[in-house]
């Protein structure tokens, strides 16, 4: 199959004039960030190539930003092909008189929320009210240890359907506001976002999509990246005043008792950074990582690799021929080479801990359920085997669903990228 005259790459002469669409910048230690906030499409690109999207966007001719370029470095650069690797990433609107396609963009949430309704987020007394509330959160539960909840107390109604359904409503509704609370930062940054359901390993998670936030500085960056977890922390350290005013043996002391305990128990979760947790990207940003993950995974395949090769007699290799991390800047190889180790026993851990605790209970639950709803059970056995298989059933499926469709997506992206023949 041949390609239409539409997708054919552009041919760009010495003379041709490039419009860019509106791109954003922002220096990164010896790199340039540059990306479309519009179509979420970003990539790192050395002085020179900074200084040839500026001199482009200027309206300088090919041949025109060329000369300036070598003039300025004493380098020789290839702008046409600049300018069509910049039209692939969706940077160009128009070469002379020919505009070229222009992706459209992906759906934000929330698309009528506006950065100045939600400025509130990256003011600077924020952060600072939320430490005083876990502060006095925690001095409060220091002078008064027993108001500490312990995992009896998500127990809080005799009825097995009733804790089930309530606690997944309650643990849903702090999770869609944990993820609201990215979102709210991250368009009081500018940036669009996009909250979507998604899995990590075994888990089913909801996660938002804030691709833009590396243009922004380094403290809103870390406060979109930390916001779920602020948030979490100000609904329990809320909560301990309830826990404080109310009578022990009352319902409103176990209700507060168990909300303050389904805030906090996603916390640990954000550790397992092998996951891309929100600690995850703040340990990214920290290290000046592009992509943690990526290359960490692409080590581990290499040693992996490398280690097969160790234990076939004869096949020697050369130390380092195919190592990706090479080509790494040197503060970002060590970081990379280990956290490839943090995933790999991270993960190793996890996926054990799903075959031999998780999906087996699983299991169990959901057969009893199924047998709780043959004929001669109680009308609360019935209920209770119903909510076992509601709430219980439904993550699973619903789990499958989401990694399918994550897999179908990933699959089209690959033939979109595959060269056509």
């Amino acid at each position: 199959m041949t390609d239409t005259a539409a997708d054919a790459p552009p041919r760009v002469g010495p003379t041709a004039r490039v419009v860019l669409h509106e791109l954003s910048m922002r220096r990164d230690r010896d790199e340039w960030i540059v990306g479309r906030m519009a179509t979420r499409t970003f990539v790192a690109l050395p002085p020179a190539g900074a200084r040839a999207a500026r001199l482009l966007g200027e309206g300088l001719s090919v041949a025109r930003t060329q000369e300036r370029l070598r003039a300025d470095t004493g380098e020789e650069f290839d702008i046409a092909d600049f300018v069509a690797d910049l039209a692939a990433l969706g940077f160009v609107a128009r070469i002379d008189d020919r505009p070229l396609p222009d992706p459209e963009p992906p759906r934000a949430s929330l698309p009528w929320l506006r950065p100045r309704h939600v400025r509130f987020a990256l003011h600077p007394v924020l952060p600072a009210t939320i430490a005083v509330l876990v502060a006095a959160a925690l001095v409060t539960l220091l002078l008064r240890p027993g108001l500490l909840p312990g995992y009896r107390d998500l127990l809080w109604s005799p009825h097995g359907s009733v804790v089930l359904l309530s606690g997944a409503a309650a643990g849903w509704t702090l999770l869609l506001a944990h993820e609201l609370a990215h979102l709210v930062t991250a368009r009081a940054a500018g940036v669009p976002g996009r909250m979507r359901l998604g899995t990590r390993l075994q888990f089913l998670v909801m996660q938002t999509d804030i691709s833009g936030i590396e243009l922004a500085p380094r403290r809103h960056r870390l406060t979109a990246y930390l916001a779920g977890v602020a948030l979490n922390l100000s609904v329990a350290s809320a909560l301990v005043p309830a826990l404080a005013a109310t009578d022990p043996a009352s319902t409103a002391h176990r209700l507060a008792a168990a909300a303050l305990l389904l805030a906090l128990m996603p916390l640990p979760f954000q550790l397992m950074v092998f996951t891309r947790t929100d600690v995850y990207f703040v340990l990214q940003d920290l290290t000046g990582c592009r992509d943690l993950y990526g290359d960490g995974l692409a080590y581990a395949r290499y040693r992996y690799r490398r280690a097969l090769r160790a234990l076939r007699p004869g096949a020697r290799a050369a130390a380092g021929q195919d190592d990706p991390s090479a080509r790494l800047p040197r503060h970002e190889r060590r970081a990379v080479r280990v956290y490839s180790v943090v995933l790999v026993v991270g993960t190793a851990v996890c996926l054990a801990f799903m075959a031999a605790v998780t999906l087996p209970l699983d299991i169990v639950l959901l057969a009893r359920a199924v047998r709780g709803l043959t004929p001669g059970n109680t009308p609360a056995g019935y209920a209770d085997s119903a909510a076992v298989l509601v709430t219980l059933g439904g993550v699973n499926v619903l789990w499958l669903v989401t990694k399918w469709r994550d897999h179908r997506s990933r699959r089209r992206a690959k033939a979109a990228v595959r060269p056509r023949a």
